[in-house]
C-alpha cells in the first residue's frame, strides 16, 4: 500500500512539476513565479519519502520535460530539484525551520553552479564573457554620447571608475549566487509550509524573525577574512577574490543578525513593530551609513550575546 501511494504520489507531483514547466516555457510573464514554485513538488514529494525515491523523480522529471521543452530545461529542473529536495529532506528528517532554509540554500547554491557549468559545456555559453562585452558595450554607449555632447573629457573619470565598479561586481558573483539561492529556499519553503499544512493539516511555520541566531564562527571568518585583506593581496588572485566573497557574505549574515536583534529588542521592550520596519526602510534609503552600524549590532549580539544581557536587565 505505501509504495503504491508512493509511486501515484511521484506520478501526481511529477506531473505538477511538468505543468508548471511548460506554462515557465510558453509565458514569460511566469517566469519568475515559477521559479519559486518549481521547488515545491520535490520539497513535498522529499518531505513525505526522504531523498531516494526523490531522486527518480528528478530523474523522470528531467525526461519529460526535456520531451516537451528540450535539453534548455535541464538547468531549470536541477535547480529546482536539488534546493527542493534539500529542503524537503530536512523537513522529513524533522530539522528545524531556519536549517531546512539553510540546506536549501545550500542545495539551490549547488543547482546554480551545476546549470551555471552545463550551460557552459552544452549550450557554450560563457556567462562571464558575455557579461564582460555587456560592460564594455554600455561604457563605449556613454563615451559616444558624452561625446556627442561634447563633455566626454570632464566626465571620463567617471566613466572609468564607474566601470571599475562594474567589474567589481563580476568578482562578486559568487556572493550573488547564494543570496539568490537564500531567497529561493525561503520562499519556496514557505510556500510548501502553507500548502502542506493546509493538505495535511499540519502547523509548519517559521519562527519569529527575532529568533533568528547565526552560529559565533561567522564572526570568526569575517574577522579572518578581514585581516587577510590588510595584507592587501593581488587583485587579480584568487585570494583577492576569495577574500572579497567571504566579507561580503559574511557582512551580510551580519547585517541581517543585526537586525533580528532590532527587532528582538523591541519585542523585549515592548515597542512598536514600526521601529524596526522603519529602520529598514532607511537602510534602503541611506545604506552607506547604516549598513555598517547594523552589521557592528550583528557582530556584537553574535559574539558578545547581547540577547541575554537584554533579557536579564
Amino acid at each position: 500500500m505505501n509504495q503504491s501511494k508512493k509511486i501515484t504520489d511521484g506520478a501526481l507531483l511529477t506531473a505538477i512539476f511538468v505543468v508548471l514547466m511548460l506554462l515557465w516555457w510558453y509565458f514569460s510573464f511566469f517566469s519568475v513565479i515559477a521559479v519559486f514554485l518549481l521547488p515545491i513538488p520535490f520539497i513535498i514529494f522529499s518531505y513525505r519519502y526522504d531523498w531516494k525515491p526523490s531522486l527518480l523523480m528528478f530523474v523522470a522529471a528531467a525526461v519529460i520535460t526535456m520531451l516537451f521543452a528540450t535539453v534548455i530545461s535541464i538547468p531549470i529542473t536541477l535547480l529546482a530539484a536539488a534546493g527542493g529536495i534539500m529542503i524537503g529532506t530536512a523537513m522529513h528528517h524533522r530539522a528545524s525551520p531556519y536549517e531546512a532554509w539553510a540546506r536549501g540554500t545550500v542545495g539551490f547554491v549547488i543547482g546554480m553552479l551545476f546549470s551555471f557549468l552545463f550551460s557552459q559545456i552544452v549550450f557554450q555559453i560563457n556567462f562571464t564573457a558575455e557579461f564582460d562585452n555587456m560592460i564594455q558595450q554600455s561604457m563605449q554607449m556613454s563615451r559616444d554620447m558624452m561625446q556627442q555632447l561634447g563633455v566626454e573629457d570632464q566626465i571620463e573619470g567617471q566613466i572609468e571608475l564607474l566601470e571599475q565598479q562594474f567589474l567589481m561586481v563580476k568578482n562578486l558573483i559568487p556572493v550573488m549566487f547564494v543570496v539568490m539561492s537564500m531567497l529561493f529556499a525561503l520562499v519556496s519553503q514557505w510556500l510548501s509550509y502553507k500548502l502542506i499544512n493546509r493538505i495535511e493539516k499540519k502547523t509548519y511555520q517559521f519562527p519569529p524573525f527575532r529568533m533568528l541566531r547565526f552560529p559565533v564562527a561567522i564572526v570568526w571568518i569575517y574577522f579572518v577574512a578581514m585581516i587577510v585583506s590588510f595584507f592587501q593581496p593581488d587583485p587579480n588572485g584568487i585570494l583577492f577574490l576569495g577574500v572579497q566573497n567571504v566579507l561580503m557574505l559574511a557582512g551580510f549574515f551580519m547585517v541581517i543578525q543585526g537586525l533580528s536583534f532590532v527587532f528582538f529588542y523591541a519585542h523585549e521592550k515592548k515597542l512598536t513593530k514600526a521601529i524596526p520596519i522603519l529602520l529598514i526602510v532607511f537602510i534602503v534609503i541611506i545604506p552607506f551609513i547604516l549598513l555598517p552600524l547594523v552589521r557592528i549590532l550583528g557582530i556584537i549580539d553574535i559574539g558578545f550575546r547581547l540577547r541575554e544581557r537584554v533579557s536579564k536587565k
